[in-house]
């Protein structure tokens, strides 16, 4: 049985926004990317808000069409070579309850043309948050190896040397050179349009669930 939520026709939208990436197509064909792409998603949202809230309570499920989970599909290019000015995949991010402007672990859901995955973690966080994070792997280290336990990705984004302040011979070192700690799963696009696919979405967070609950009480924020 197909999904309500995220379906063919979706990718079908962003693999042409792909083709034709300018103000001028997305325009003629905005009601296509209101009915296809951004409203079965904020229903996504709205369905995957319970099981999120009993992994943990203070995860954000938000449904709102310009504020919530949804991430813009419109780029920043203020600093960017790259001119084009949509995203061509769809973006959901689910954190934790945070102060405004404040950095949060959660999860992530990324849908492209031939590409479906659920992110875990935080990705590139902030200096502070970074050192609070290997505070909290020298200070524990038997969770610290519990949490990492589905494997971390982002294994290219690690520095060359231990960072100042931390024992360059310390066993969990090349955690302690990380700039990202995430998890994730992938999904083909006929698992993400299957009427089954908010439950395998939850499924996956709660298996990643350690990774968040430790990168949250590193950060001192409640999971």
């Amino acid at each position: 049985m197909p999904s309500p939520y995220v379906t063919r026709d979706l990718f079908r939208f962003l693999g042409e926004l792909r083709r034709h990436n300018t103000r001028e197509w997305f325009n003629a064909n905005k009601d296509r990317y209101l009915a296809e792409v951004r409203d079965p998603l904020l229903g996504f949202i709205a369905a995957i808000g319970p099981g999120l809230r009993a992994i943990s309570p203070h995860l954000v499920a938000d449904p709102h069409p310009s504020r919530g989970s949804l991430l813009r599909i419109y780029r920043d290019t203020r600093f960017s070579r790259d001119k084009t000015p949509y995203k061509t995949n769809a973006g959901l991010f689910f954190a934790l309850e945070a102060e405004k402007d404040a950095e949060a672990p959660g999860y992530y859901l990324h849908l492209a043309p031939g590409e479906a995955f659920m992110g875990a973690g935080m990705w590139r966080p902030g200096g502070e948050t970074l050192q609070a994070i290997r505070s909290a792997i020298v200070g524990n280290p038997s969770a610290w190896k519990r949490a990492r336990r589905p494997g971390l990705s982002h294994g290219e984004n690690i520095l060359k040397r231990t960072p100042r302040g931390f024992d360059p011979d310390h066993p969990l070192a090349a955690d302690l050179k990380r700039l990202s700690f995430t998890t994730g799963v992938s999904f083909t696009e006929a698992q993400a349009c299957a009427a089954d696919f908010p439950a395998r979405f939850v499924r996956a967070c709660r298996r990643a669930a350690p990774l968040v609950r430790f990168l949250a009480r590193a950060m001192r924020l409640a999971f």
